[in-house]
């Protein structure tokens, strides 16, 4: 493994979440699908600042036994690692201080659709989350007006089931009561 550290050679075998641990810390975004190394570019002003919006409006709001924090790893198993843009985890899991959580940690996971992850986010990502056992997950859609897509796991069948689309308030009692303005988190200038 360290020579593929050291080359613009992948490893021999699969990428595991060693490989990232080993990786520099130089600020790319890097996820891991079954042992395949995802490389995200840099996310748009809109993404983030929606993002930086969400997280604060959902904090606002966030009851004791829950927090909110953004772009901190998911480890679903040693090939395979997300980063949900947005993520609601048990405080018990944000005490420890993680810069990674475990599946069972983490209670939402939301993704902010960009025009290079359309497909990732919605489909490849609920999938692998629903999977995992995470039980709840947003989606954002950016084109056009803001929407946000809720769904809740079917954990029989180890997928979401779709619990609303939001074009004015996001008014949800999962996994906590939530009546958000999507106003809140459209960005000034789009």
């Amino acid at each position: 493994m360290t020579a593929a550290l050291q080359s613009d050679y992948p490893p021999e075998s699969e990428w595991t979440t060693d490989d990232l641990d080993a990786l520099p810390e130089d600020g790319r975004r890097r996820e891991l699908l079954d042992g395949v190394l995802l490389m995200s570019p840099s996310p748009t002003r809109t993404h983030q600042t929606i993002a930086g919006h969400l997280m604060a409006a959902l904090d606002e709001d966030c009851p004791d036994g829950y927090d909110v924090t953004q772009a901190v790893e998911v480890r679903i198993n040693r090939t395979r690692s997300f980063i949900p843009d947005v993520l609601i985890t048990t405080a018990a899991a944000a005490a420890r201080e993680p810069s990674k959580y475990e599946p069972h940690e983490v209670v939402v996971a939301i993704e902010i659709v960009s025009p290079n992850t359309r497909s990732i986010d919605r489909v490849l990502k609920p999938a692998l989350y629903a999977q995992a056992g995470i039980p709840y997950y947003w989606r954002i859609e950016t084109e056009g007006a803001l929407e946000v897509v809720t769904y809740r796991i079917d954990a029989v069948n180890e997928v979401y089931t779709e619990t609303g689309r939001w074009t004015k308030f996001v008014d949800t009692g999962e996994p906590f009561p939530i009546n958000l303005p999507i106003s809140r988190i459209t960005p000034r200038v789009r």
